[in-house]
């Protein structure tokens, strides 16, 4: 059964949607239907899929048909986090001719976009389903469409690291190499500025430097770039005390080896930023 993956808030959805159908709307509006269709024309049409995957983005698609034209019916076939074969409709949607060719672009870029993240990251996800590790997404996102994508990525049955810089503390080897190159030094400073309630996580490279981190408190450790060897390792000498992030060149490759050291999570920037389109089309009924 797919698990329910709420929709976002209008708040959220509104100013994203609004410039997506203004850029396309641009000063004129569309001239092509404009000038063909009559204004009493009705049209029902389905959203389909053309290749397999995963749907996405079905909130963002009826917000915009909505924000077109609230006259406009839609019923959807498949709630986002459905897994898809080709031929597969995924809504149906009726109404003013106009309105629905005036929409279509717009549905559709955010239905094939948001479905492409969510699709390549159900393969991850399927990857590592033999292990406890749990796939992240980073904040390696579009500009402007970070909450909408990933929201995909649960709809892939990922989850997310930060979703920016306000919500935890993520110490990198450029704050550490700014605050003198200590880890304790750089450690003490977050603790002390945090509170009770911010996650603490810190990335390493060595395992010297993991053993550090371990001695001065961080909630949560990154692996970043190690090997296999240096992952099993370290999952090894922190047992069980934090979780620990392996990060840095994960693929679809080599998502399962680096799950099977024992690692509790394993984020990939590629989720977001090298997911391709799954092509959906819109035809008429």
């Amino acid at each position: 059964m797919t698990p329910y993956i709420p929709p976002l808030s209008p708040i959220i959805l509104d100013p994203i949607v609004r410039l997506a159908l203004a850029e396309d709307l641009g000063r004129a509006g569309d001239l092509t239907t404009d000038a063909t269709i009559p204004p009493e024309t009705r049209l029902s049409v389905v959203i389909a899929a053309r290749k397999p995957g995963v749907i996405a983005g079905m909130d963002v698609a009826a917000y915009a048909a909505q924000l077109v034209d609230p006259e406009l019916k839609l019923q959807i076939e498949k709630p986002d986090g459905s897994a898809l074969t080709p031929g597969d409709v995924v809504a149906r949607l009726s109404g003013s001719a106009r309105s629905i060719l005036i929409a279509e672009r717009t549905m559709l870029n955010f239905l094939g976009r948001l479905s492409g993240v969510a699709s390549l990251t159900r393969k991850y996800v399927d990857a590592v389903a033999h292990t406890q590790a749990k796939v992240v997404c980073t904040r390696k996102t579009t500009p402007g469409h970070r909450a909408l994508e990933k929201r995909a990525v649960r709809c892939g049955g990922g989850t997310s690291h930060r979703y920016g810089l306000d919500d935890a503390i993520l110490i990198k080897d450029n704050h550490i190499a700014a605050c003198g190159g200590s880890i304790a030094a750089t450690l003490e400073r977050a603790k002390a500025y945090a509170g009770h309630l911010r996650m603490i996580e810190i990335e390493v490279d060595t395992l010297a430097q993991l053993e550090e981190a371990l001695k001065h408190g961080a909630h949560a450790i990154l692996l970043d770039n190690m090997d296999l060897a240096q992952l099993r390792e370290a999952v090894a000498m922190t047992a069980g005390r934090v979780a620990l992030e392996a990060s840095g060149g994960v693929t679809l490759e080599t998502v399962g080896a680096i799950a099977e050291t024992g690692v509790n999570f394993i984020s990939s920037g590629a989720l977001t930023h090298s997911a391709p389109n799954l092509d959906l089309g819109l035809d008429v009924v």
